[in-house]
């Protein structure tokens, strides 16, 4: 019960990165390109688990915050632009967990999807208004996890995949076409906003220095690889029903509706439910990370509950309607786009958790050699990422 007792922290960033960019993402890879994406998953969960865990050490070790670490290590300059970039960040992730969220419950109950997400906005915004809003918070998204989990699995079932093709695609190759699509899903699998937030639900949890194996083993590795094997399981589902078609999902109806063949509206509405847990649980952990970074940024503090923290969550969720409500054209493309904007930041927000991992006020918690045999490899991975965004985004690369 003592480890049970931990959970909370990574299921959090889980949550967050597991949300309908990455859905979306993933349902494109699995339909336009099978199972072969796969591999990409497989190596940013890898990757994941690492920057979590530095972000866990610097949350039980150090004194001072995440932010408040950098500013003290590294100048007040630094410290602002981290929490500027992972604002950023959160406003690019909003775009799609408003989308996602309102399309899914029109999908459920009808009407129209821009009604649907100004409701779940305000929803979400009345649940972060209460006060101890990290318990709030954890609890929710752990009964959302959890639900998301039955969705997904029970999908995976529903559409019979091809298991073996599954196995073979964790084996790299980079498919005519993928470019822009593996940076989203990179972008949202090796999430490293979500990493970087995760020292502050952290202290919030009041996890000490003796509890943090027990924390590594009930907490980081499970929290990050539900999120990694459910993504896995979209592709793959997305694979099963429309990869042998050569059809390009544009709509999350469109792939829904799929499982109407295989069990009735049972199968629609779970996936659907799944989608909407995903969209619903990644909103609540973006919208108060964005807030709580950006509030610790500007010097007023990184705790979830002062009034300017909650002012700025309330203007990443506007943002999102916003976008939501007025940009032209497909939503499924919006959402991708956004997914990928994320990694113009991250290489910046990878090399201070790096920095701040090392730092030697973390005692035997700062990080080993081994840790940073990984830190690098995540380093390459997140500009190399980041340059190909741009080659795509400037035409270099064919979109």
């Amino acid at each position: 019960m003592a480890k049970l007792a931990l959970i909370g922290p990574a299921f959090i960033a889980g949550a967050w990165q597991f949300g309908p960019g990455n859905l979306t993402s993933a349902i494109e890879a699995g339909s336009a390109f099978g199972y072969a994406l796969i591999w990409v998953i497989l190596v940013s969960t890898v990757l994941m688990i690492f920057f979590t865990d530095m972000s866990v050490r610097v949350g039980i070790a150090s004194p001072l915050s995440m932010i408040g670490t950098i500013k003290q290590t590294l100048g007040k300059p630094v410290g602002v632009l981290a929490g500027c970039g992972v604002f950023f960040i959160t406003l690019c992730f909003s775009v799609g967990n408003a989308a996602g969220s309102g399309l899914a419950l029109s999908m459920l109950f009808g009407g129209s999807a821009v009604f649907w997400t100004l409701l779940v906005t305000v929803a979400v915004g009345f649940v972060l208004l209460v006060r101890n809003v990290y318990k709030t918070v954890e609890r929710a998204l752990l009964v959302l996890v959890a639900l998301m989990a039955v969705g997904f699995v029970g999908s995976a079932f529903l559409a019979r995949p091809d298991w073996a093709a599954g196995v073979s695609g964790v084996l790299p190759s980079f498919p005519a076409g993928a470019e822009l699509l593996i940076v989203a899903l990179v972008g949202t699998n090796f999430s490293i906003n979500a990493a970087f937030f995760t020292s502050y639900a952290t202290k919030a949890r009041g996890i000490r220095r003796d509890e943090y194996a027990d924390a590594t083993l009930s907490d980081t590795i499970p929290g990050i690889v539900a999120p990694g094997i459910m993504t896995a399981l979209v592709i793959m589902v997305a694979a099963a029903v429309l990869g042998h078609t050569g059809q390009r999902v544009e709509t999350l109806p469109q792939l829904a509706s799929v499982f109407e063949p295989l069990a009735g509206q049972i199968g629609y509405y779970v996936f659907v439910t799944g989608f909407f847990a995903a969209a619903f649980s990644s909103m609540l952990a973006n919208a108060t990370a964005g807030g709580t970074l950006l509030s610790d940024g500007l010097g007023w503090g990184g705790s979830f509950d002062s009034l300017r923290t909650k002012f700025l969550v309330g203007c990443v969720l506007l943002f999102g309607v916003l976008v939501v409500a007025f940009a032209p054209g497909s939503r499924i493309q919006l959402i991708i786009l956004a997914q990928a904007m994320t990694v113009l930041v991250a290489p910046m927000l990878g090399v201070l958790l790096v920095l701040t991992a090392n730092n030697r006020l973390l005692g035997d918690l700062r990080n080993r050699w081994w840790h940073n045999l990984f830190a690098a490899v995540g380093l390459i991975s997140i500009f190399a990422t980041s340059v190909l965004l741009v080659l795509s985004l400037t035409g270099v690369i064919a979109r």
